[in-house]
């Protein structure tokens, strides 16, 4: 599905004396498949800006258009579009509530008007896309899962609508380690079996870097920044001015004289100066 944000601004409480302009005039496009990372700081913006995405909040003045088609106006078809735009909040594991994982997964494709053989071989796909066996786990309680089980799961009854674009906000936060990197796996798998549009909320830099086709930056609702994760990260100083650190990799590369995003990248860069060098040396 192909996202245009056009000169979206939003107010909050306009009018009165608590008035806050929460975006202000933004503007960009997200092609079908690419993997649209939001960055800036806490208050930046970007949560009211995936909001608006999703259909939830309505436009001050601009608009999102999804294939052509306005978010913010009342229609059959606008629904059936917003049907086909998955979020998932952060901490989407409080949000769990059936008896059983399967039961949980199959309640948004229940709420479509789906049939129940329907429901559920939707909800077991999903399952396993994020990595939990139905068949180990379908009939345990949500509650008894681990901190990452759950989050995996409460993500698997996005995907089991079936949408178009997922926009993940904030997938990680509060995982430890191993609850963190399974979640990275999970998007990675869903990215390649599913060739959704992706946004993703993070204050993670070296995720984005990781994950990311295009990086778009928010300052104080203003969108400063827009361009592929090298031409974002490039920009060290402007991104420091804002609280914003590089990605690890780039960071660490910085002092070895490397240029790279990912540590998959940077240790390719190390070997690849070793060899060099020990090619000098023979010579």
């Amino acid at each position: 599905m192909l996202i245009e944000v056009k000169n979206l601004s939003h107010i909050f409480s306009e009018g009165m004396a608590f008035e806050t302009t929460a975006l202000d005039d933004i503007s960009f496009t997200a092609s079908q498949g690419q993997f649209v990372a939001l960055i800036g700081h806490t208050g930046s913006g970007k949560s009211t800006l995936v909001q608006h995405i999703n259909g939830l909040l309505k436009p001050s003045s601009g608009c999102v258009l999804a294939d052509g088609i306005d978010l913010s106006v009342k229609s059959k078809e606008v629904m059936a579009k917003r049907h086909k735009i998955g979020m998932v909040f952060q901490y989407p594991e409080y949000q769990l509530f059936e008896e059983t994982v399967l039961r949980d997964v199959c309640f948004g494709p229940k709420n479509m008007g789906l049939g129940e053989e329907e429901c559920i071989r939707r909800a077991k796909e999903a399952l396993e896309i994020v990595g939990i066996d139905p068949a180990i786990k379908g009939e345990v309680s949500p509650f008894a899962l681990s901190g990452g089980e759950k989050r995996r799961v409460a993500i698997a009854g996005v995907i089991a609508m079936e949408p178009e674009v997922l926009i993940l906000d904030e997938p990680t936060a509060g995982l430890d380690p191993k609850g963190h990197n399974d979640i990275l796996r999970m998007i990675k798998r869903i990215r390649q079996d599913k060739n959704l549009t992706i946004f993703f909320v993070s204050h993670n830099m070296g995720d984005v870097a990781d994950l990311a086709d295009k990086v778009i930056v928010m300052d104080s609702g203003h969108l400063v920044m827009d361009g592929s994760p090298m031409e974002v990260f490039s920009r060290e100083a402007e991104l420091k001015a804002m609280g914003l650190d590089l990605p690890p990799a780039m960071s660490f590369g910085k002092r070895l004289g490397l240029t790279a995003l990912t540590m998959d990248e940077l240790v390719e860069r190390i070997a690849e100066k070793k060899l060099g060098a020990a090619l000098a040396k023979e010579g």
